[in-house]
């Protein structure tokens, strides 16, 4: 198998990794979605102002696809830089992609139960937040974690920089 080869190879893990992503913040999205506009349309039908608040819980889940294109971008350098390391890449932008949209998809239903207690309560916004962030951790983590594993000798200073800075 020639470089060129195998470096498109290394390629469709680094696009598995952002399409699986984004996968899941459609699904995500869309889970939270319905949640928020059932409250909104209660709220117009009332004549009262619709909580925009509701907002974050939809769009939540589309952290996501940012890092299934940071971890694309970190795979395709690799690929780059080290063809031969094609399987590895694929893995790790087939799982990690997998990860990233699974964690946005449950981060988008887990935003579903937020919005309706939230326009039920009015109360808790924070502890809901909280418990999407924790949800949210999982793709962080994973995006970090794949990185480190993907990334040639050289990137790996970079990487640790990156999630350092990502950790606070």
């Amino acid at each position: 198998m020639t470089a060129e080869v195998m470096q498109a190879w290394g390629g469709f893990g680094g696009a598995a990794a952002l399409c699986l992503a984004a996968i899941g913040s459609a699904l995500g999205a869309g889970a939270a979605g319905p949640a928020a506009i059932g409250p909104w349309k209660k709220a117009i039908i009332a004549g009262k102002a619709p909580n925009f608040t509701l907002v974050a819980f939809v769009g939540a889940p589309l952290s996501q696809t940012i890092y299934g294109m940071i971890l694309m971008n970190a795979i395709r350098d690799a690929a780059s830089a080290a063809p031969a390391t094609w399987p590895l890449l694929i893995a790790a932008g087939v799982f990690g992609g997998l990860a990233m949209g699974f964690s946005a998809w449950y981060q988008g239903r887990c935003g579903a139960a937020g919005a309706d207690a939230l326009s039920e309560t009015g109360q808790g916004f924070g502890n809901y937040l909280m418990v999407l962030g924790i949800v949210e951790t999982v793709a962080l983590f994973v995006m970090v974690f794949a990185m480190i594993a993907v990334a040639p000798a050289e990137a790996a200073a970079a990487v640790e920089t990156t999630a350092a800075l990502i950790s606070g």
